[in-house]
């Protein structure tokens, strides 16, 4: 069957389009809380890309709305005919109007989406474009070998808002870094340890998380910046430094340095509850720097979805990156 289907030219352009359409959401991880990233290609009728967006960032359209626009500005509307989103289209009368309006201004008879939206205020789209007579179908219907593969990257993408509206708390990224005799300090005078490759990751995790978490030991150790450098950050982007810190240890210098570095400091003294505040806030996802104390806690507690470890190779070797996905999430 998946040779059958490698041969089939719909299909193909069909998985095309959903790795264009989440390549784009990716781009745009970490500038869309409290929404999701999400991606949209048009398509003509023989298969070509009309155009193509994603959602820039809350109260901005969204991708759908947006490729349709796209589409207007060069006179290309009329020639609609396919429309694959990595998100279900919303039905929901938010900051901006439904997708699912959007869609059907437009001549789009088949609608292709990723998953189906997790937010129950917002749902809805998929069926309201059925009842409408459009042919609506989901990446699970595609008969291609990539098909797989492009689901597991739409619900990677999608995990940190769907953490969020699900469980009320946001999508927990860990990250460790381990010297080669596996211990966290690194040596004195020096702020990691860690290869080119492993900081550009470390920066990268930054970029895309709406809040660190950090404790207060890791601030008393080295007075961490948690800025985004050695990638370009997300412009006009203003994270929150969540600080455990039970005993008020960390000084109000520390604390207004934070906020000319352009974060919104937090203190809190339960992580479970820092988070629970955190998601409150529209946070999607959270990055937990911090030292063993804080990720032992974190780590039996169950409370984490991706732990990203890094471990220092020996002289001449790259850094060893190993990323593990919790499958017993609390």
């Amino acid at each position: 069957m998946q040779d059958r289907a490698s041969r089939d030219p719909g299909a193909a352009v069909l998985a095309a389009a959903f790795r264009h359409a989440l390549r784009l959401a990716a781009a745009a991880e970490g500038a869309t809380a409290p929404n999701p990233t999400v991606g949209c290609v048009l398509l003509d009728e023989s298969g070509r890309t009309l155009t193509a967006a994603a959602h820039p960032g809350a109260g901005q359209p969204h991708a759908e709305a947006l490729a349709i626009r796209l589409a207007r500005q060069a006179g290309l509307a009329d020639r609609i005919a396919t429309m694959v989103v990595s998100l279900e289209p919303c039905n929901h009368h938010g900051r901006t109007g439904p997708c699912s309006e959007a869609i059907l201004s437009t001549p789009a008879r088949e609608v292709w989406y990723a998953l189906p939206d997790p937010n129950p205020t917002a749902s809805g789209g998929a069926e309201r474009l059925r009842k409408a007579g459009l042919a609506v179908r989901t990446l699970a219907d595609l008969r291609h070998p990539d098909q797989a593969a492009l689901m597991a990257e739409a619900t990677r993408l999608l995990a940190p808002f769907a953490c969020r509206v699900l469980r009320a708390r946001p999508f927990i990224t860990v990250k460790q870094a381990l010297d080669v005799a596996g211990s966290m300090i690194p040596p004195p005078g020096q702020k990691t340890f860690t290869g080119p490759e492993a900081l550009i990751l470390a920066h990268q995790l930054r970029r895309r998380a709406d809040a660190i978490l950090t404790g207060s030991g890791t601030i008393l150790a080295d007075r961490a910046a948690f800025t985004v450098r050695h990638v370009p950050d997300i412009p006009g982007k203003s994270r929150i430094l969540c600080i455990l810190d039970r005993r008020g240890r960390v000084d109000a210098a520390y604390l207004a340095e934070a906020r000319q570095r352009g974060f919104r400091p937090m203190i809190a003294g339960d992580p479970a509850q820092a988070l629970h505040e955190l998601a409150a806030q529209g946070c999607n996802e959270v990055l937990v720097e911090a030292g063993p104390t804080l990720l032992n806690s974190l780590r039996e507690a169950g409370l984490w979805d991706e732990w990203v470890l890094i471990r220092q190779a020996p002289p001449g070797q790259g850094d060893r990156i190993t990323i593990t996905r919790n499958t017993r999430q609390a």
